[in-house]
């Protein structure tokens, strides 16, 4: 198993160090094709920009598996010696990692193929960290009569032989939010010929604060997060135009409902108050990631059985993730499974240990065998 376990750590390098971006990942999938067919294992004639969909087996019954391929725009900043050769992009998520495990999957189920009671669908998913990628690989009709789609993703905070999952919400819905703002800008010296939006945007930040704090109850999750801010040139112009962007997390249908419903409402009259115009442009992304019970029972046995440190994870992540496109047409699981970087991930120094690399591969084989012998 230590040669396995040497080529996927070879080939995660060589995925690290040539990431691409979602939408963009034509020679990641190139070289997925590539390996695969120098293995002999079949792959699906579908209309995927980027991504594919292999197989292996025969039978009725299909269980599917799922790696995501895409990188972030982020600048990497290691001195690792496979480093990212493409400036601007970087599997700080560690989708090499995902990639590279799940081939090892391909690979052991490819040398029992002949044994296996059914078949399994290898997903290699691009696009997934702008969250529309499964819904399109869901859409594709390959997985329309999967018995279950199971998936993970590595998880910096835990050590390497750790894996959390539990029953119900795994992750957030992700929601996006662009607030655009047109005033009327002046020279810094004449106040009373302007509509500062700068005034607005200071606002728009206190009140945004109140969405949760004041409009949920202590006991249902939200989180309402500006990531950027944006305004003015120089320093003694008001200008005219301001711009801040941010997330919303949220578990609940009814309170994803509320807070976009509040954000509008906030918008407008602010809007109104300081004679302004508001413009809110809104974009619900991934769905939390719900996983199925019976899968999870099976999930914690099969982790436990292949040596994982196994343990329920207390409570649904505030992360984004999105597998649960695939919940359209199939029961199923994810799990988190220790990769123990010092560093987060989306974090340009982020280095997930390899050793990770060892059980993942056997993990999935035992989950997929134990699926199709209950078939």
């Amino acid at each position: 198993m230590r040669e396995l376990t040497d080529q996927l750590i070879t080939w995660r390098r060589q995925f690290h160090q040539q990431p691409e971006i979602s939408h963009e990942e034509y020679k990641t999938t190139e070289k997925i094709r590539n390996i695969l067919e120098e293995h002999d294992i079949t792959i699906l004639d579908l209309p995927l920009k980027t991504g594919l969909i292999a197989e292996i087996g025969q039978g009725d019954t299909l269980i599917g598996v799922r790696s995501d391929i895409d990188a972030l725009p982020i600048i990497e900043d290691t001195t690792l010696a496979y480093k990212s050769e493409n400036e601007g992009a970087m599997h700080a998520c560690g989708h090499d990692i995902h990639m590279a495990s799940i081939l090892g999957v391909a690979l052991l189920l490819k040398a029992e193929e002949s044994q296996l009671n059914g078949r399994v669908r290898i997903i290699f998913q691009a696009a997934e960290e702008v969250g529309d990628g499964a819904i399109a690989f869901a859409d594709s009709g390959a997985l329309d009569d999967a018995k279950a789609i199971i998936g993970y993703h590595n998880d910096p905070t835990l050590k390497v032989g750790e894996w959390r999952a539990k029953t119900g919400h795994m992750t957030s819905n992700v929601d996006r939010f662009v607030i655009k703002i047109e005033g009327v800008g002046a020279h810094a010296a004449m106040p009373q010929d302007c509509k500062d939006p700068s005034i607005v945007v200071a606002q728009l930040i206190n009140s945004l604060q109140t969405v949760v704090s004041r409009n949920l109850a202590p006991y249902q999750e939200g989180v309402v997060t500006i990531g950027r801010i944006s305004s003015g040139e120089t320093w003694n112009v008001i200008p005219k135009e301001a711009e801040l962007e941010g997330t919303i997390r949220s578990l609940d249908a009814e309170v994803r409902d509320k807070i976009e419903q509040r954000l509008r409402a906030i918008c407008e009259g602010i809007a109104q108050q300081y004679e302004v115009k508001v413009d809110l442009e809104y974009k619900r992304l991934a769905k939390s990631v719900v996983n199925d019970e019976q899968l999870q029972n099976i999930a914690y046995e099969v982790a436990e059985s292949v040596g994982y440190q196994v343990d329920v994870l207390p409570r649904a992540l505030s992360i984004g993730e999105d597998f649960s496109g695939y919940q359209k047409v199939a029961p199923t699981h994810f799990a988190m499974i220790g990769s123990d970087s010092p560093y987060a991930l989306h974090h340009p120094k982020y280095q997930p240990d390899e050793a990770i690399l060892e059980k993942v591969p056997h993990y999935f084989v035992a989950f997929v065998k134990r699926l199709l012998e209950d078939a």
